[in-house]
């Protein structure tokens, strides 16, 4: 059987132990180096996801890139639908990116208890669901319940735009998975099914290319910066190494 793996979500959502990702255990602190390289093998990994969806939104990428960089000097062109999207893509962005920068200690240490991961992992299937189910009863209906009319991208704004990247950045958390976040957030906030997945890849490209990028960066140097910081805190310092004039 071909498992089917859906473009933009987190490769395990996150889950997996560490220890599965090395040969034998690290002395000296080698758990917390453990969960780093895990923070760093996730993030890497997502840049192959984030390929596929790169190819199938490869036009709506280059119309909505187009009409914004002609809105920096044409002023007509603020008002086009590409180009506010383009905004909106930046404007949703920005919560992830900031608790990103602010909590990497967390995330790549206390956040990747498994307990916490399992915890995660029930709650967002639970939130998932009821999500779901509310956006399929106002676009069904039903006996005694008309349909309702759900919004569209055309409705997004700043705020939606923000809270869609309160939801993104939720996926900070290991278990959390990034887009049933964005997309359970899009059908709570009242849009169609089509319109919070579409905005919530359209999300995910900026984000989840630069950490990527980030940590490819420093996987290639041979450790991450969390790695680097632990070496420095734990090696003696020079006026604790013993003298040798006397040897």
């Amino acid at each position: 059987m071909v498992r089917i793996v859906h473009p933009g979500t987190r490769p395990g959502a996150d889950g997996v132990p560490p220890h599965l990702l090395q040969r034998a255990p690290a002395p000296h602190g080698g758990v917390r180096r453990l969960a780093r390289s895990g923070a760093a093998f996730t993030a890497i990994t997502q840049i192959g996801t984030e390929t596929a969806v790169l190819i199938y939104f490869r036009e709506d990428i280059v119309r909505i890139v187009s009409a914004w960089f002609r809105s920096l000097t044409d002023k007509s062109m603020r008002s086009d639908h590409d180009a506010q999207m383009g905004w909106l893509v930046i404007v949703g962005s920005i919560p992830i990116g900031v608790l990103g920068v602010t909590l990497k200690d967390q995330i790549e240490g206390p956040f990747r208890d498994l307990r916490l991961i399992a915890t995660t992992l029930i709650v967002m299937g639970v939130v998932l669901g009821v999500a779901d189910r509310l956006a399929a009863r106002d676009e069904i209906g039903g006996r005694h319940r008309a349909i309702r009319e759900r919004k569209t991208l055309k409705d997004l704004g700043v705020r939606d735009g923000l809270i869609y990247g309160v939801c993104q950045a939720m996926a900070l958390i290991p278990g959390v998975s990034r887009s049933g976040a964005t997309i359970s957030g899009g059908l709570l906030m009242g849009y169609t099914r089509e319109a919070a997945a579409r905005y919530s890849f359209l999300l995910a490209i900026p984000a989840v290319l630069a950490s990527g990028a980030y940590e490819l960066k420093d996987a290639g140097e041979g450790t991450s910066p969390g790695a680097r910081r632990s070496s420095r805190r734990s090696s003696p310092s020079p006026s604790a190494t013993p003298s040798s004039r006397g040897s």
